[in-house]
């Protein structure tokens, strides 16, 4: 059964693993929003490669930082949206 996870990225030392998680559960056919909250980027080009595949695979991209919305095409939301939104999910993984 499908489920809608949210997969918060926090921990700047863990934006990659938590990109990998995002883009496993899209595989698995699941609804998936990743956030990275509080950091800009690391954007390497593995990372780079990954995260388009997250944008093909319908899976979605917020951050709560301006720069990773202005420069790597994160939607933006605030920490106030993001905890109203919360609710909205099944499942949800921090990093």
């Amino acid at each position: 059964m499908s489920k809608k996870v949210a997969v918060l990225i926090k921990d700047k030392e863990r934006q990659y693993e938590g990109l990998r998680t995002s883009l496993g559960l899209l595989l698995e056919f699941h609804t998936v929003s990743m956030f990275v909250l509080d950091h800009e980027i690391e954007l390497t080009e593995e990372y780079k490669d990954n995260m388009e595949f997250i944008d093909e695979m319908e899976g979605f991209r917020y951050s709560n930082v301006p720069v990773n919305v202005e420069k790597y095409g994160f939607r933006a939301q605030t920490l106030e949206e993001i905890a109203m939104r919360l609710n909205e999910y099944d499942q949800i993984i921090p990093y």
